[in-house]
């Protein structure tokens, strides 16, 4: 869809303004918030590992639509017809971001989470996965009904593919189904999986994978043809898109061999009364088969409109730009006494905009809630939901925990950025860290309903 009647919804093929040294135009970046100090400044959100704010461009896409808004798949009417057109092309510009294959199929989720639920519910019987203790919830803890293997946290990119090929090796059924579950980059520390290498082994021993691509799609090209992945899942939340959708984009065998997600309009082909009663129902074998419900045309057109900007920019600039950014946040950190990065990779490891570090004497609750409080920049404190692998990089007892102010506590500190970061958003962190640890926090803080809070 190029245009509405009498509006100008955007052309796919426009660029986002902006450019290799430029923040690219997102919501909020006028947000002005109160500091316990005294006065207002400009919100610095740092927290894009959690959700990104959307690019204007999108949020420009979707309100030229919204007057537009109809039913989709089954009005006769012209704005159901329109926004049945809107729902298919964005299908289409999702699998060309993801460079998916002829054959793959696109279902709109609601997240991450939901992706990788959906193939779980659609795991064919028998079916023995593989996933490593480093991933987040979304793509750990997926997988419980089936036969699982966790594999330890890795030191190495070499060492978590000699480790996947060695439980591959000595799975129970070598010729039965397997599923191999891996991030693309993790949501602690930024770091970089080797995917294309792991895919290789999973195919080597017969089995597929899938790739969480939630933290890497915003910051990379992900082509699913290229990495040789069999399918990939991403939020569109995190992707500077806004409305609560996702996508699983891959292989289709699978997913139109099990039963629907969930069951209802839209899932169905059709539906029957038999004469003892009961329902004969044929379902769709396309990705409709998952789609059950009237779908979410906007999240959905809202995460074409993001996939189409970034392509528009170029990842090469988008890339450049970020990691110029990444060595700016861990180099102010390296010069202040204290602070320690988590890696699992090692310093030299390839790493999206994400940053997770510790203050000695600092409890880390206290130290984010007092970069709000005192210099109005928006950062993520705890276990991010990947306790496994915060409490591996941290050690300590996992059951530990204290209030606020209390330093022995189990967290970290998460800095993350992206493609709508201006520079002084960074520079303010690094020198906020700084002063915190030079000369502590210029306010009083307490625990209420566990987080800490300026008193």
């Amino acid at each position: 869809m190029s245009a509405c009647p009498n509006t100008a919804v955007a052309d796919p093929a426009r660029c986002e303004p902006g450019g290799p040294s430029q923040p690219l135009p997102v919501l909020g970046r006028e947000v002005t918030v109160p500091l316990v100090t005294g006065g207002d400044v400009a919100y610095a959100a740092l927290d894009y590992a959690a959700s990104a704010p959307a690019l204007q461009r999108v949020w420009d896409d979707v309100a030229a639509y919204v007057p537009y808004y109809g039913s989709v798949h089954r009005g006769a009417g012209y704005l159901s017809q329109l926004s049945t057109d809107l729902f298919e092309n964005s299908r289409a510009a999702v699998a060309e971001f993801l460079g998916c294959r002829p054959d793959d199929q696109v279902v709109f989720t609601r997240s991450t989470t939901d992706s990788l639920n959906l193939l779980a519910a659609a795991l064919p019987g028998g079916c023995e996965v593989f996933v490593f203790e480093t991933e987040h919830h979304a793509s750990l803890l997926p997988w419980r009904t089936a036969r699982v293997t966790y594999l330890d946290a890795p030191q190495t990119p070499g060492q978590a593919v000699g480790a996947l090929e060695r439980a591959l090796a000595d799975r129970d059924d070598p010729y039965g189904p397997a599923l191999v579950c891996v991030t693309g980059a993790s949501n602690v520390t930024g770091e970089i999986w080797p995917v294309r290498e792991l895919a290789a082994a999973a195919h080597a021993h017969g089995a597929r994978i899938v790739l969480d691509a939630a933290q890497l799609a915003p910051h990379h090209p992900v082509d699913i043809a290229e990495l040789d992945v069999d399918w990939a899942a991403f939020s569109g939340h995190k992707l500077y898109a806004p409305f609560g959708a996702g996508v699983l984009a891959g292989r289709a065998d699978w997913l139109r061999e099990a039963e629907p997600y969930l069951a209802g309009g839209g899932a169905s082909r059709t539906v029957a009364r038999r004469a003892d009663g009961g329902v004969d129902v044929e379902w769709h074998d396309t990705a409709a088969r998952h789609e059950a419900g009237s779908p979410n045309v906007i999240g959905a057109y809202a995460i074409a409109s993001a996939c189409r900007a970034l392509a528009g920019v170029g990842f090469d600039a988008l890339v450049a730009r970020e990691q110029r950014l990444v060595d700016t946040v861990r180099a102010g950190l390296a010069e202040v006494p204290g602070v320690r990065v988590l890696s699992l990779f090692g310093d030299d490891s390839p790493r999206v905009g994400v940053i997770s570090f510790v203050v000695d004497g600092w409890n880390s609750s206290h130290f984010a809630a007092a970069l709000s409080a005192e210099y109005g920049i928006g950062v993520r404190d705890g276990l991010f939901c990947a306790h496994p692998l915060v409490r591996a990089l941290l050690g300590g007892d996992p059951e530990q925990s204290a209030g606020c102010g209390a330093p022995e506590a189990l967290n970290a500190i998460r800095v993350s950025f992206g493609a709508g970061t201006p520079d002084e958003h960074v520079e303010r962190f690094v020198r906020a860290v700084r002063e915190l640890v030079r000369d502590g926090a210029r306010w009083l803080y307490r625990t209420e309903a566990g987080r800490c809070v300026p008193a």
